[in-house]
């Protein structure tokens, strides 16, 4: 058993956890964790030019990996600045491990310089938190926190060590399992309640897939994909399940929601059986709730028991990993291509009827056409990192998702300023791919200082601004429902993009024409380099369709 100091401890349990890269920023009370960092050879560290930025990036990294993401900040403001980063994490089931600096343990409590309750902060927005106050814990809870996040419904899990312990001198055994009574996460799903929704899919006439999140948290997409296609049963994804099945599959219906396709959303309204596979419900997807799917029996499957009949009563509730309960679903139901052929039929004539489309246009740049361009030039294995407005929207709407974490993107929280940061956490784990951020003229200038960051470490993370001068959805908002007051929300006046890429030593374009986009994009990708490319688009383009708020799913705003 070695004797080492706290921050060795910090070192030595990423090491054990095969931590490779961490982002952070340092300050006083984590000078301790930061001069051990310098010393160490078993991880990288990133510094960010903001501690947001630095919860992002853990977070992009973790989501494109499904590894868990680890940040380090300092105690105080350090540590404020990163709870957006925490909850955007929460909100979307991210495995994280935050290690924040705290003041001396003498100190807790006196209003000392940079001191802030941070477990007390961090408690509504975390999967669990500590605060270290003796040395010999700090082997027990680095084990415990690496376990909690990656396992169950994964979050992250938040560590505050005053700067006395991570000098501080103990026995280090780092332990090889964990034992907690008071949290067992069910992992097999109830065979008889597999059973009862087997046979409830096969007197089923009009079953819906509905996909979440879940899905890509449990490694389940392949399962998802073997499910949907042996029994022919459409499917909806919500926001965070793009990907897991290939937006070409004809059984995809897209996403449902807000501003989820026609189709999906009549789907839900209509079926007589949704099967939401690691989904949670959420207002985006239901809408006014008692219009919600009211004919319908719901087949209920999530690891976490709390999240199953919060919102819509399940009828066949199954707590379990994903994966382990379509394992044992998909060796019960295989119903072939015929049982549901007049359900697809009338999907498809909605399809007909109301296709996801946008009017093009030669003399102003479409946003939807941007979208759909950049996927032609790229291929199919890049990755896609947005941040949050109209362009998100478009994104899920247009971009041709073809696999499982895919997609880089803030659902729950909706966090702006969340792309740029969570791209180049990305670029971490995918080096050799392409990575693009699509944002807006708005979410761009929220964490902008991280083109720095991408320079320094040399991750050529692509920017495509899709530039209205407008906080584009905000704006929309305005625009049906406030007669029109655009009340701080007109962005007329932007700094030139171009220039000011170029100053923290990327590559910047500005473009109003299709070809223009497309020279641009290219030029971009061969000088890998970090690139901001500035594209003006139609300044009114609406996100369409819309369910406005409080109105039931299958009443849309279409055109």
């Amino acid at each position: 058993m070695k004797e080492l100091n706290g921050s060795q401890m910090i070192s030595e349990a990423l090491k054990a956890e095969g931590v490779e890269v961490v982002f952070g920023y340092p300050g006083g009370a984590a000078l301790n964790i930061y001069d051990e960092t310098y010393k160490q050879t078993y991880f990288t560290h990133v510094l960010t030019r903001h501690e947001q930025a630095a919860l992002h990036a853990a977070d992009g990294y973790a989501r494109a990996s499904g590894k868990v993401g680890v940040a380090f900040v300092t105690s105080g403001p350090g540590f404020t600045n990163a709870v957006t980063g925490l909850a955007t994490a929460y909100s979307d089931s991210v495995p994280l491990v935050l290690i924040s600096g705290q003041v001396a343990t003498s100190l807790i409590g006196t209003d000392a310089f940079q001191e802030i309750d941070a477990v007390g902060i961090s408690r509504p927005c975390v999967k669990h938190n500590y605060l270290v106050k003796n040395i010999d814990e700090l082997p027990r809870i680095l084990k415990e926190a690496f376990y909690i996040a990656r396992t169950g419904r994964p979050g992250p899990v938040h560590i505050d060590i005053p700067k006395d312990i991570t000098a501080a001198i103990g026995k280090f055994e780092y332990p090889s399992e964990i034992n907690m009574p008071t949290y067992r996460p069910t992992y097999k799903g109830n065979s008889k309640q597999i059973k009862k929704a087997a046979e409830a899919i096969e007197s089923s006439e009009r079953p819906l897939v509905y996909i979440g999140g879940g899905a890509i948290s449990s490694n389940a997409s392949v399962l998802v994909r073997k499910f949907v296609k042996d029994n022919a049963i459409p499917a909806v994804s919500t926001l965070m399940a793009l990907g897991v099945l290939d937006s070409t599959d004809p059984l995809n219906l897209g996403m449902a929601g807000m501003h989820g396709s026609y189709t999906a959303n009549m789907a839900l309204s209509e079926a007589d059986l949704i099967i939401a596979l690691g989904a949670r419900f959420d207002d985006r997807i239901t809408g006014r709730l008692d219009e919600f799917a009211k004919n319908a029996k719901i087949i209920h499957v999530d690891i976490d028991p709390s999240s199953i009949s919060k919102i819509v009563n399940a009828h066949y509730p199954i707590v379990g990993d994903l994966k382990n309960v379509l394992e044992e679903l998909t060796q019960r139901v295989s119903l072939g291509e015929a049982k549901f052929s007049q359900w697809r039929g009338q999907l498809a004539n909605y399809t007909k009827l109301y296709p996801l489309k946008f009017q093009d246009s030669d003399k102003v740049l479409k946003p939807q056409w941007v979208i759909k361009k950049t996927a032609e030039i790229l291929g199919d294995e890049a990755y896609i990192a947005t941040d949050v407005g109209q362009h998100q929207m478009w994104v899920a709407q247009f971009y041709p998702f073809k696999f499982p974490r895919q997609l880089i993107t803030s659902g729950g929280q909706g966090t702006m300023g969340f792309g740029l940061p969570s791209a180049m956490g990305v670029k971490w784990f995918a080096n050799d791919k392409a990575v693009v951020n699509f944002t807006g003229d708005g979410s761009i200038l929220m964490n902008i200082q991280e083109l720095m960051t991408c320079v320094v470490t040399d991750k050529p993370v692509i920017n495509i601004i899709l530039n209205n001068n407008f906080l584009g959805m905000v704006r929309q908002w305005q625009s049906f429902f406030y007669g029109e007051r655009f009340s701080n929300t007109d962005l007329s006046v932007q700094p030139d993009f171009v220039k000011l890429a170029e100053s923290f030593g990327g590559v910047g374009f500005r473009v109003s024409t299709k070809d223009e986009f497309e020279n641009a994009l290219k030029m971009a990708i061969e000088s890998k380099k970090v690139a901001l490319i500035d594209v003006v688009i139609d300044r009114f383009e609406n996100v369409l369709p819309m369910v406005p708020a409080g109105a039931a799913i299958y009443n849309m705003i279409i055109e």
